[in-house]
């Protein structure tokens, strides 16, 4: 994960994870809808994987 995608994943989660698939996209905008931080965190895990 370069320093523009951790910087993407944390101002805009969702963006971050566009190339990862549907559901990665869905759990994504779910948990940021939620709350930023779950939404950035899950944003970093789909990343790093």
């Amino acid at each position: 994960m370069g320093c523009f995608r951790a910087l993407i994943c944390v101002i805009f989660p969702p963006a971050a994870v566009l190339d990862k698939g549907c559901g990665a996209i869905l759990l994504t905008t779910l948990l940021t809808c939620v709350g930023w931080v779950p939404g950035v965190i899950a944003a970093i895990v789909f990343n790093n994987k």
